[in-house]
């Protein structure tokens, strides 16, 4: 079972009598690289890691995943880096009994700052009960496709509101988008090098002996309120479009319906589809 932690950027999974919280996207340390600009901002870590102790202390849960992209820099880490992830993971583990990272595209070289007991993930991504997780900048395993859903972070998605007088406002939300099963199973088998023979799903039973589920995908929102985003509503240059770095390949892939993708404020609003949304 999935449940949508609101109004907070996280979700809850239980699995049997196990409960997991997953959030997305921390980017630990992201003020550094405003300080190196001349931007002096104090840090966000001691608010990132209260509000995550509240939502741990509420549900208690037996498992905190982590969807990638802990930290800020890319490759290497910054000193403070080095100062507040040890002492973050330190915090936390005396909340929950387990600590999972599914690796991000800003999680290079992370184990250092990690206690030992921390468990790092492929960018591949992991099954919890019904439900796959990745964190979005590669595409995940075929194993995923067991899972009717799949959550994913990477693209910390937004939305730009502005009044009449030109004032811009921004707001985390959720995505969620419907998927082409067999499109998607077409693509992540050849992706991982397997060779379609007849249908993608009867290749995919071949291989990995069962069939696709997956129907629906859902973005999370980064749980750094203070880090912003990509906003999805507005129109972006040609430039970008050919980018795959920026969202994705499986939300770049012709499987997802990402122009029709549900949009959600934090609070649970709906506001509309993504496509009409863009056209207001």
């Amino acid at each position: 079972m999935l449940k949508l932690l609101l109004p907070h950027p996280a979700a809850l999974i239980k699995n049997g009598k196990a409960k997991i919280i997953v959030i997305a996207d921390p980017h630990l340390g992201w003020e550094t690289g405003l300080q190196q600009k001349g931007i002096h901002i104090p840090s966000q870590t001691p608010k990132i890691l209260k509000n995550l102790i509240t939502l741990l202390s509420k549900y208690k849960p037996d498992t905190l995943v982590i969807l990638g992209d802990v930290k800020y820099t890319v490759v290497s880490a910054e000193p403070g880096e080095w100062r507040e992830i040890p002492e973050f993971f330190e915090k936390l583990g005396s909340h929950v009994n387990e600590i999972v990272v599914v690796r991000g595209n800003h999680d290079a070289n992370l184990e250092p700052l990690l206690p030992e007991n921390v468990r790092i993930l492929p960018a591949t991504g992991t099954v919890i009960g019904n439900v796959g997780l990745f964190h979005g900048h590669k595409w995940p395993s075929p194993l995923l496709l067991s899972c009717k859903i799949m959550i994913m972070g990477h693209l910390h998605p937004v939305m730009v509101f502005r009044d009449p007088a030109g004032f811009k406002i921004t707001r985390p939300v959720w995505m969620k988008t419907s998927c082409n099963t067999s499109k998607l199973t077409k693509v992540l088998l050849q992706k991982n090098g397997v060779k379609i023979e007849g249908t993608p799903d009867l290749t995919l039973l071949r291989h990995y002996d069962f069939k696709p589920r997956t129907a629906q995908i859902f973005v999370m929102p980064s749980f750094n309120d203070f880090l912003g985003g990509r906003p999805i509503n507005e129109p972006r240059p040609r430039e970008e479009l050919d980018s795959e770095s920026l969202i994705g390949p499986v939300l770049r892939s012709e499987a997802v319906n990402v122009d029709g993708s549900e949009i959600y404020l934090l609070d649970g609003t709906y506001l509309g589809t993504l496509n009409q949304l863009r056209q207001l």
